[in-house]
């Protein structure tokens, strides 16, 4: 008898928990989303690369993926959700790392493309998926591999195969071809 109790209280904790940290609701497999509602309309425009251009956060990705030789594609119809490093996060990997990886395109490329999901996921599509997924839901990145979602202390944080973490510190910043949600860390896949 205890046990559906608690159940019933769990899965009402998390939905009420979702309501309060994301403040909207709802699909187990997120489908491609219409523009973002919550978007700053001040901000973004064109493609992904010109919306992440056009803010001041996200400069430093912007020179990195013009090194990775990855503007061609992200320019491209897509739709695509790019899980975005903001300067600061970028300016947290030692410089050393980041000289190498600036130096090695390829390299880069793999790192740049783990922040990348094929279809436009919007905050609003977010938490259906990890509503439906009880909190948590796993997305496929460009390179086909997982990138995880769940809530951490209120937050959406998002998880790479190696256990390293970052936390979405911004959401919908509309684009033509998808929409940019920024990240407080960097994220490296397999």
């Amino acid at each position: 008898m205890k046990k559906p109790i608690l159940i019933v209280a769990a899965l009402l904790a998390i939905s009420l928990f979702f309501n309060s940290a994301f403040a909207q609701t709802a699909p187990a497999t997120p489908a491609p989303a219409t523009p973002a509602a919550t978007a700053p309309a001040a901000q973004g425009g064109g493609d992904v690369i010109a919306s992440l251009t056009a803010s001041d956060n996200y400069t430093a990705l912007s020179i990195a993926i013009r090194a990775a030789g990855l503007t061609e594609a992200l320019e491209a119809a897509g739709p695509f959700t790019i899980f975005a490093p903001t300067n600061e996060a970028i300016g947290k990997i030692p410089s050393a790392q980041l000289d190498a990886l600036m130096k090695d395109p390829a390299k880069l490329a793999t790192v740049l493309k783990f922040h990348v999901v094929s279809g436009k996921y919007t905050k609003a599509d977010l938490i259906k998926a990890l509503s439906a997924g009880k909190g948590k839901t796993t997305l496929k990145t460009l390179d086909g591999q997982d990138l995880t979602l769940s809530v951490a202390n209120g937050k959406l944080q998002l998880a790479d195969a190696q256990g390293n973490t970052a936390l979405v510190s911004a959401f919908d910043l509309p684009a033509s071809n998808g929409v940019i949600h920024g990240l407080n860390g960097v994220l490296v896949g397999k």
